[in-house]
Order: C-alpha cells, then structure tokens, then sequence
C-alpha cells in the first residue's frame, strides 16, 4: 500500500481523486466498485486486495449504499474522518448538482432518451467485467469458493431480492467459519485508521438514537424539513440492497402523502439512472423537488449521514476482527458469495439493459480489451465508449 503524503496533499488528493470518479463513475453500485479498484487499488495501491474485498465485505453488510460506504471508508483510511468526508463529497456533488438543476428544470430538461446514455451502460458492462475477473482470481482462488460463487449466483438470478442477497451473505458467512478458518493467514497486514473504539460506539448510539427520537419530534412538530429529514434518515438507516431498492421505499414515503406526484417522481428516477455517482442522489432531487434546494441539502443529508455513522462505528473493530482466524474463514466465504452476486448483478441489471444487439456486444468487447488488456484508465474508457457509441449509431444509420 502506498503511504500517504502530508496531511494536506492527501486530503487534496482525496478530493481530486474521488471527484474524477464522481464525474466518469456511470452504471451503478457494481460498477461504482469496479471504478473503484482501478483507480484506488491497482492505480493508486491506497488499500492492497485483501483489505478492499473485505471492505467490501462489512459494507455489504450494512444498510445504506455500499458502494459510497466504500469509497467512505478508502476515504477515512487515506486521511482520517475528514479524508472520508471529503471522499463523498467528491463521489456524489457532481450528481447531486445535475439532479438539483434538473428538478428545477424537469418540465423542459430531459435526456433519457439521449443516445450517450446507451454508451455509457455499455461502458459499466465492460468495467464490471473487468472487476469481476480480478476479484473472482483472489476472492475464490480454490473449489469450495468458487462453489459458493456460483451457488450464490444463481440463487440470485432465480430469487432476485435484497433479503435474498442478505440470506446468501450470511449462509456464506456460516459455510466459511466451517470451512475455511484453518486457511486464515496468521499475519494479515493491518491498516491504520485513526477512528477509536470509543467513538464507533458513540456513533452507533447517536444513530439509534436519531431512529428513536427523529419520528417522535415530527409527531409535535409540523416543519416541513424535519418531516424530510427524518423521512430520508429512515430510508437511509434501514434499507439493504442499495439504490435500486431505496426507491420503492422512498416512493411509499413520499407519493401517497401527496409530497410528490407519480409523474415527478418517475421522471427523477430516470433522470438518476442517468448520472454518474450513487443512486441515492435521487433524494436530492426529491428534496429540491420538495423545499427547493435546501429541502434537497436536508434530504441528501438525511440519506448519506447513516452511511457515516456506520462506517465509524464498524471501521475501529475490523482490524482486530481481521486477525482473527473465525472472522477470516467467515470473510473468505462472504468473500466468494460476493463475487456470485456481482456475478448475477452483471447478466440483470447490466447486460440485460445495455446489451441490445451486435454492434453494442463489439463496442463493449473493445472497451474490454482497451480496459483488461491495454490497461487504459477507466476515466478514458466512458469518453472513448461514448465516441464509440454515436459512432455506431452512424454507421448503422448508414447501412
């Protein structure tokens, strides 16, 4: 890993860092981790494979966006609390800026039907493989792993459901404490992180907290923000699964109590799906939809602040878990059913919806070339896939 440079350069390029994939990082939470180990991991080597997989790991567990919570916690590893703040920040102020501006903007502003649109998932294809080729070569490097890949991806193709996901997780869990505890690597190389023990529990304790009193205080009061916050607090402590699965809930909270109609809340969620950066910014764009742009500060807060809370709280004990010989073999097993799911990710939703013909399968084989073989960045990857695109989509209008 590499070390970090004075505090200030390292926050700095946190910020650049986290900010360039806020603004090239297209196709959702799968693809969100594979942007995420080109650029933290092979090119930057901030975190070496094993920490970043079970990273990936812990997140998986928790409610929240998991994707986010992992550029979070590469953040606070880097530089500190701050480092992990400003590693959001960078991540998702590029998409919640566009969803603001295009709330305001809704009746008149509409790309969904854009051409670079189909590009840009044609582009996450290609990255998630990319991803899924790498993790699959250290994550399940043996029969049993890979077995637990592969049953775990078809549970999911068969059952898709985000309590499925968490019921695949912890049977995996249970399989690996059995099986593989005696592989456990007796010296597991430690990270730094500079978050006590403490203070992951005080923020434990104010997360359970605001779950208790947040419902309590909107009951005596009738301020519109609060009725927000606490609304998207909830949403955000609760939900597994990820942004596709925030929506339907969000939706429940939000359209029957009149706050939005069908019809706007529709047209945000296309708009989302077509900006780069987590799916949860889509409470921006409610929020400004709601009380304007403060409504939207209110309610991307309210979404994101338990991912925080989490991650502190979860962050100071995974270095002592991680020498442990039971937690490793229940990681290496969380590990694998991982790779099943992102496997499963990759055939519903991503081929499903950008695989279309035999021009987009030879534009997404090129971009995988470009990618594993060529090593080209994956920031050049979406400029050079939506070039690719429009210039398919010329020469097939030729024909």
């Amino acid at each position: 890993m590499s070390k970090p440079k004075n505090k200030i350069q390292t926050l700095i390029e946190i910020l650049l860092t986290s900010t360039k994939l806020g603004l090239t990082s297209f196709g959702g939470p799968v693809a969100h981790l594979a942007y995420f180990k080109d650029e933290y991991i092979d090119r930057r080597k901030w975190l070496d494979d094993k920490t970043y997989a079970d990273i990936i790991a812990i997140c998986q567990f928790l409610p929240g966006p998991a994707s986010s919570q992992v550029g979070i916690s590469i953040g606070m590893l880097r530089g500190g609390l701050l480092g992990g703040l400003i590693s959001w920040f960078g991540f998702t102020v590029p998409s919640i800026i566009v969803l603001i501006v295009f709330a305001m903007m809704y009746q008149t502003f509409s790309l969904g039907d854009a051409g670079f649109i189909h590009s840009l998932k044609i582009v996450a294809a290609a990255v998630v493989l990319h991803a899924l080729i790498g993790l699959g070569k250290k994550l399940t490097p043996d029969k049993p792993r890979l077995a637990i890949a592969m049953v775990a991806a078809t549970i999911m193709l068969l059952y898709p459901s985000a309590w499925m996901q968490i019921f695949i997780i912890l049977g995996a869990g249970l399989l690996g404490l059995k099986l593989f505890k005696d592989k456990a690597e007796s010296k597991v190389q430690p990270f730094h992180i500079n978050i006590s023990k403490k203070l992951g529990l005080t923020s434990l304790g104010i997360l359970i907290s605001l779950l208790i009193l947040l419902p309590l205080l909107n009951k005596v009061s009738d301020h519109p923000l609060l009725n927000i916050f606490d609304i998207f607090f909830r949403v955000g402590s609760l939900v597994f699964g990820g942004g596709h699965v925030v929506l339907p809930m969000i939706e429940r909270e939000v359209v029957p109590q009149g706050l939005l109609t069908a019809n706007e809340f529709l047209a945000g969620y296309g708009m989302a799906q077509a900006v780069p950066g987590p799916l949860f910014t889509f409470s921006s764009y409610l929020g400004t939809m709601m009380e304007g742009v403060i409504g939207a500060i209110v309610a991307t807060i309210g979404i994101f602040l338990p991912s925080f809370l989490l991650i502190v709280a979860a962050l100071p004990f995974l270095n002592e878990l991680r020498q442990r010989a039971t937690f490793q073999g229940v990681l290496m097993g969380v590990n694998a059913s991982v790779v099943g799911i992102l496997l499963a990710a990759f055939y519903d939703p991503v081929i499903n919806s950008s695989i279309f013909s035999t021009a987009d399968f030879a534009l997404g084989v090129i971009l995988f070339g470009l990618l594993n073989i060529w090593k080209v960045p994956a920031w050049l990857i979406v400029i050079l896939g939506v070039i690719g695109g429009y210039v398919l989509q010329i020469i097939g209008s030729g024909l």
